[in-house]
């Protein structure tokens, strides 16, 4: 009620403006082409109403356009915060630092691959969104405040399959609050930091493991050239064909998308 009323007022300051503009301007088109101050409260009446058939307590459609911006700002967050792409990204990251190829593939390159790794992780998750709240909410059967904690339900519920417990521990005890019984009982504030710091391990320790077989290549490498006395030369160079030869060999990017892929199913 709150919103509306602010609404309303600007509408009478806007109106109460047309007005006085229009006594003040010269009569160069008749003052009923002029929206009046009784048809702006109502047309804004109107657009902010309940939709048919609801209970009262749907969103009125400023609130609702107000809220689809905010998601379209918060979108990056949400992508690199709330879903797979974190986890996706360093291993990714990791591989490309063992393989020491600087910038190759590039950044632009793992990200897109990345991307779209997360679309395929998530496409469970945004497939009950769509079943369980945008679906219903266009057939008119729950109102939007019900689609929007209906989705923000099922992304709670994917996070916390992620989430180790200490974590969620930690988080729970941080906020001060007794430790929810149910998923729907976890606020998304203690939520979502629990499943970032748990991506950061599962990722390293996935990338930890992925540069351990690299580095014993370039130890070789570094112990046949101090051993010939070509200290001069950088092992890295030398190594690197190596590295690229061995990544190819065992089909490296294919075991590396099943891996992250099968890390979130399994």
């Amino acid at each position: 009620m709150t919103g509306r009323r602010v609404i309303l007022l600007a509408a009478t300051l806007l109106a109460a403006g047309v007005s006085s503009a229009q006594e003040a301007a010269p009569q160069t088109q008749p003052a009923s082409s002029l929206p009046r101050m009784g048809e702006v409260l109502t047309a804004i009446e109107q657009a902010s109403a309940p939709t048919p058939g609801g209970d009262g307590r749907d969103w009125s459609g400023p609130v609702k356009l107000a809220v689809v911006f905010i998601a379209l700002a918060l979108l990056p967050s949400v992508l690199v915060m709330m879903t797979s792409f974190t986890r996706i990204i360093i291993v990714l990251s990791f591989v490309r630092r063992a393989l020491t190829t600087q910038n190759i593939p590039p950044t632009v390159a793992l990200i897109g691959l990345a991307l779209f790794l997360t679309i395929f992780t998530m496409s469970p998750t945004v497939a009950r969104i769509n079943e369980q709240a945008l679906q219903p909410y266009n057939a008119r059967q729950i109102d939007f405040s019900q689609a929007v904690g209906r989705a923000n339900g099922l992304l709670k519920e994917f996070m916390l399959r992620q989430t180790r417990p200490a974590d969620l521990e930690l988080f729970v005890g941080l906020a001060g609050i007794e430790t929810p019984a149910t998923v729907e009982a976890v606020p998304m504030h203690v939520a979502i930091p629990s499943f970032a710091i748990s991506e950061f391990r599962t990722a390293f320790w996935m990338g930890c493991l992925l540069f351990i077989p690299f580095l014993l290549i370039d130890l070789v490498v570094a112990g046949i050239l101090l051993s010939t006395g070509m200290m001069m030369l950088p092992p890295v160079i030398v190594s690197l064909p190596f590295k690229i030869i061995l990544f190819i060999l065992v089909d490296g990017w294919s075991l590396l998308a099943k891996a992250l892929v099968k890390s979130f199913f399994y």
